[in-house]
Parts: structure tokens; sequence; C-alpha cells
């Protein structure tokens, strides 16, 4: 049985829908879910990406003491990725990086569809760190925050499908990537908006159910990060951060 922890990097209760990662789950596939008691109320910034590493950080060591098989960090900007990944044994997923990859092999270029301005700095950045930034054709944005995303699916949906078929036809786009994990279960709606604008042939990447899968194929692999690419940290004095100074003090 592989037993995958979803973190939900903000405190913002109810912004995760569980039953939709519960939709995911098999009879060798087990997903738990839990969000941070101190951080940001959604990431749309370098700042809340800041504020919320920390307690992504002991969510996945918790995670891990608890038994789990791996983590995955339920925000397509990877807060605390690279971190997690030094302190912690058993493998640590981003859905930006295991989206823009799978999207590198499904096509020669790649658009993000992302949901405002403040992020694109971020969504540029991650392409470069993970060495896909000449697939990247396009980010474009529909300008509603991630604490509206609910508040109107039509309006949202809307959107994508226009900055969608935008990437294709203009920025020459061969694959879609819905670049927020609170986007979860529109990709079917953009591909059939897609398909209906004669555009054929798109595949259309939703992040978290595309990582999940990566996680439990690697797991189901016997695979791991690398220590020799995420080393642990060497103990050393730290102030505050009370639940992280028993692994790193």
């Amino acid at each position: 049985m592989t037993r995958i922890k979803v973190i939900t990097p903000v405190i913002t209760a109810g912004l995760r829908d569980v039953s939709e990662l519960r939709a995911l789950e098999n009879a060798d596939l087990r997903i738990d879910h839990t969000i941070l008691s101190e951080g940001p109320s959604s990431i749309e910034s370098a700042v809340e990406e800041m504020l919320a590493a920390p307690g992504v950080v002991t969510a996945a060591l918790e995670a891990q003491a608890e038994g789990c098989s791996a983590v995955i960090i339920d925000c397509f900007g990877d807060p605390g990725l690279q971190a997690a990944r030094e302190l912690l044994d058993i493998p640590v997923f981003g859905p930006g990086e295991c989206s823009m990859h799978v999207a590198a092999m499904l096509g020669h270029r790649f658009s993000i569809i992302t949901v405002v301005p403040g992020v694109l700095p971020m969504m540029h950045e991650l392409a470069h760190r993970y060495g896909v930034a000449s697939k990247l054709a396009s980010v474009r944005v529909i300008d509603i925050p991630v604490l509206a995303l609910q508040s109107d699916m039509r309006s949202l949906q809307l959107a994508m499908a226009k900055e969608a078929c935008e990437a294709v036809k203009t920025d020459k786009a061969d694959v879609i990537v819905l670049g927020c994990t609170g986007f979860l279960g529109c990709a079917d709606i953009v591909s059939s908006a897609l398909q209906a604008a004669g555009l054929f042939g798109v595949p259309v990447i939703d992040p978290i159910p595309v990582t999940v899968n990566l996680a439990k194929a690697i797991c189901d692999s016997g695979l791991r990060h690398s220590k020799r690419g995420w080393s642990a940290p060497s103990k050393k004095l730290i102030g505050g951060f009370a639940a992280l100074q028993a692994v790193m003090g």
C-alpha cells in the first residue's frame, strides 16, 4: 500500500476539497491530507511562498514520522520543496516540477494558465530552475485570485478556456498546463473548449492527478530523491521554529 500525504500549504480551511483527493485513491493507494496551522491564506507572491515553507517542511517531517511513503505539496509554486527534500528520507513532489517535466515530454512547447499577474515571475523562475525554460511558450493569467476560484465556476472555466485557446493559436503551445492546484478537475473542460475551437490533440495537464500518479509510480519502483543532490543540512543553532529544532538544531 502506497500512502501519500498531500500538504495544502495554506491556513484556509476548505480551500482543498478532500473528496477530490479521495477520488484519486485506489486499492493500492491511500491519500492523507493536511493544511498548515501557521502561514499564508493563499500563495500568490514570493513573500507568501516564503511564509508557507516552514509549515510545509514541518508537516512533511510529520508525514514521514507517520509512515507515509511520499509527500506532495499542494501548490503549483512548490513552496518548501527543496528544503523538504534535504530533511526527508521519503520522496517529496511538487506539482509545478512534475507538471512542467511531463509537459516537456508530451510536446515541444507548453503554456501555463495561472491565476494572477503576481505569480508570473514565480512561474518563469520555476521553469528555469527545472531546466524547461526553453520549452515554455507562455504563461497566461485569468486574473482571478486563488481565494475567489470557487465563487464563480462559470467565469473561471470561460477564462481558462479563452487563455488556453490563445496559448495554442498565438503562442504556438503544444501542451497546456493548469498552473494552479486550485484548478483541480478543470482539465476536461479546458480540453473540450480547445476541441470546440478546432484545436485537437492538445494535452491538458491537471497538476494534482499527474503528481499523484508520478509519486505512486516512483514509490512502486523503489526510488527516492538523491541524497547527493539534496544532502541533509549540518546541525547548528537556529532561532525559533521549535518544530524544526529537533532535526536541525
